[in-house]
């Protein structure tokens, strides 16, 4: 909706509400589904009971989906360390400063195969950002040859776990919100830890 775009008076209350009107289109198409038709068909097998039993186990799904969706997304682009740039900072950057940009620019979260598979993926934020048209089943394969990039030239690769991840998502929001608050100093470069190098190396062998 570009809400600062309107209070600023570069947005008309016309276009505000063009938006607003297209908004509430997707959102009623699936209310509609999800509060009406699929309860509706519940009634039909089951009566009022089913109908109930399924309006709230909609409505229970949409929670939890909506809060564990913000928190994949908010940890893969606003954790410390994680970049925004303006437009006129990436005119004319070349193809390696385009991937510099993407790396500072997202985070990682680590985690096991099932929690990557409930992530979809996109706990490699990093790799989604370098190779967005790859499939998202090839970043967990890719990701360990990243790091390696990162560490021969020495470039940022932010990633941990998601108490972290998250965490540092609030000290961000935090400190931005209030007057004075800026960004944090950029990244240092990766370090691989020891037991994962270790862990390399046996497989070369």
């Amino acid at each position: 909706l570009d809400l600062e775009a309107h209070r600023k008076g570069d947005k008309s209350n016309k276009e505000m509400l063009h938006d607003l009107k297209g908004v509430w289109g997707k959102a009623w198409l699936q209310i509609k589904k999800d509060y009406l038709a699929f309860p509706g068909l519940s009634a039909l097998a089951f009566g009022k009971r089913g109908f109930k039993a399924t309006f709230w186990a909609n409505f229970t799904a949409n929670i939890v989906r909506n809060i564990w969706s913000h928190s994949i997304i908010f940890c893969g682009h606003f954790p410390d360390q994680t970049f925004m740039f303006t437009e006129e900072e990436a005119q004319d950057e070349s193809r390696g400063a385009w991937y510099v940009r993407q790396l500072i620019g997202a985070a990682n979260i680590d985690g096991g195969p099932f929690f990557h598979v409930m992530a979809g993926n996109l706990s490699f934020q990093v790799e989604h950002h370098l190779y967005p048209d790859m499939p998202s089943s090839r970043y967990q394969q890719i990701a360990p040859r990243v790091k390696e990039i990162c560490e021969r030239y020495g470039l940022p690769y932010n990633t941990g776990p998601l108490r972290k991840q998250w965490g540092t998502v609030q000290r961000t929001i935090v400190r931005l919100a209030f007057p004075g608050g800026g960004p944090r100093p950029k990244p240092g470069p990766y370090v691989m830890p020891a037991e994962e190098k270790a862990e390399r190396e046996r497989r070369r062998e």
